[in-house]
């Protein structure tokens, strides 16, 4: 990359903030407008009714399939990890999407697609969802122009689950060493204030699509959250490790990498396999609508993307490693995941599976860099969502019909705001309360010092009586 363009991307951000302000602003009141002419009745009552029924109910389906996706990520998580930290995170999985939606329905939801801007196109004041289920509040965002149909309710869940992701990526990477009241209060502040306000610079119609489309002629394009979700939650991963240092023994003093092996391949497998099944929510349903043709194109493409990452990196860590390696090739399927949900909507079939496949490359090169640096990631959170976000992102520049700098604009944004507030927010903690478990603790296993209980009490030594 040139040095002038590098200069200028900074420069590109504030443009397109400002630019929000004329034409983010003038097309935000135009949408508010047509909406708020469409209302539950109208749409009930009128010819559309069947299909907006079944789209809405495509979108309630599509929330349980995201939804098991936490299931994947607990299963995962504690199959790469040691049997005696297994409560732990399970406990962390748990209290994330917990936590996560109702921090969303307190104040994300109102802050990531606001009626009003306090900083035009930049930031939102969030607040509670309504309480009624009258008419008024459960209005249709139904247009010609965008084909989407689903009531207020429907929206919210569905984004609710979206939200409670971001920090689970987080989980993975921080496991096996972290005070648990530490992460819980980290979780919660990230995912009530910097979750819904970067989604809200392109989801909610912010800086990055008006802006960016004065600045470059085309706005940013992230169809289901490479940007917004993975690659967010992916560099957040990255501070994290950076202030809370690897694991007791992960590295030697001559900085050789000393393997620490999860406990269970099988989990792996399952929650790997998990995670491929809710992408299809994840993905179909960003569709919005129950479209037989976009849905029925999205699912595919992302399948393709899924099954060409496994694939490739199957083959890149039998040259590079020696021997197929399990945990790259789920690991693999993952990042095709992460980087076709960028463009799934707007990459065709063969440009899907080479988005995929070149993540699923990229993903087994970027785990070894990791390792190389001291970077202690058990679950290869940073390479698959972070590494793999960022490069979907950008792919839809390639293969997709966007423009590669407003997409390369829009990431970086994203991904420095959030390694730089996740690293500040870690530091206060660290600080303050302390985010390190102690090394007699840690080496115990943190399910006794940190939950009081163990997984697999027939075969480990049982905590206290709770």
């Amino acid at each position: 990359m040139k040095i002038e363009t590098v200069v200028k991307l900074p420069l590109a951000v504030l443009l397109a903030v400002a630019a929000f302000g004329v034409a983010g602003a003038q097309a935000q009141c135009a949408q508010s407008a047509v909406n708020a002419s469409s209302t539950y009745e109208d749409f009930m009552a009128g010819p559309g009714a069947a299909m907006f029924s079944v789209s809405n109910l495509w979108l309630l389906i599509a929330t349980a399939l995201i939804f098991i996706m936490h299931l994947g990520f607990a299963t995962l998580e504690i199959g790469l990890t040691q049997s005696k930290n297994t409560v732990n995170i399970l406990f962390k999985n748990v209290f994330v999407v917990c936590m996560g939606v109702f921090v969303y329905a307190l104040w994300g939801f109102k802050a990531m697609y606001p009626d009003t801007w306090l900083i035009p196109g930049a930031f939102a004041v969030g607040g509670p969802i309504p309480t009624s289920f009258d008419a008024a509040t459960t209005a249709v965002n139904m247009t010609a122009a965008s084909g989407h149909a689903y009531t207020y309710w429907t929206s919210f869940i569905f984004q609710g689950l979206f939200a409670a992701t971001a920090s689970t990526i987080v989980s993975g990477a921080v496991a096996e060493r972290i005070k648990l009241n530490a992460f819980m209060v980290y979780a919660t502040i990230f995912s009530l204030v910097m979750y819904p306000l970067c989604g809200s610079w392109g989801w909610g119609g912010g800086w990055m699509i008006g802006g960016l489309q004065q600045v470059f002629g085309a706005a940013f394009h992230d169809f289901a959250g490479s940007t917004f979700v993975h690659a967010f939650g992916g560099w957040a991963s990255l501070a994290a490790i950076i202030v809370l240092g690897p694991r007791i023994g992960k590295f030697a003093p001559d900085g050789k990498v000393r393997p620490i092996l999860g406990h269970s391949m099988p989990m792996v497998a399952i929650g790997g396999f998990l995670l491929f099944m809710g992408w299809f929510g994840f993905n179909g349903g960003s569709v919005m609508s129950a479209d037989p043709q976009t849905v029925s194109r999205v699912i595919v493409t992302t399948t393709l993307a899924g099954f060409c990452g496994g694939l490739t990196s199957i083959i890149a860590s039998k040259m590079i490693l020696k021997y197929p390696d399990l945990s790259m090739s789920i690991n693999g399927m993952l990042a095709g995941l992460v980087g076709i949900t960028a463009g799934a909507d707007v990459t065709g079939v063969w440009g899907a599976c080479a988005v995929g496949g070149i993540a699923g490359v990229l993903v087994v090169l970027a785990v070894m860099f990791f390792d190389r640096i001291r970077i202690d990631d058990p679950v290869g959170a940073v390479s698959v969502h972070g590494v793999c976000g960022f490069w979907g992102t950008i792919a839809v520049g390639i293969f997709g019909n966007g423009s590669f700098w407003t997409q390369l604009t829009g990431v970086l944004a994203v991904s420095v705001v959030s390694f730089a507030s996740s690293f500040a927010l870690f530091s206060i903690l660290k600080a303050t309360m302390g985010i390190r478990v102690s090394r007699e603790e840690e080496t115990a296993g943190l399910d006794v010092g940190e939950n009081g209980q163990v997984a697999y009490p027939d075969f480990q030594e049982a905590g206290p009586t709770m």
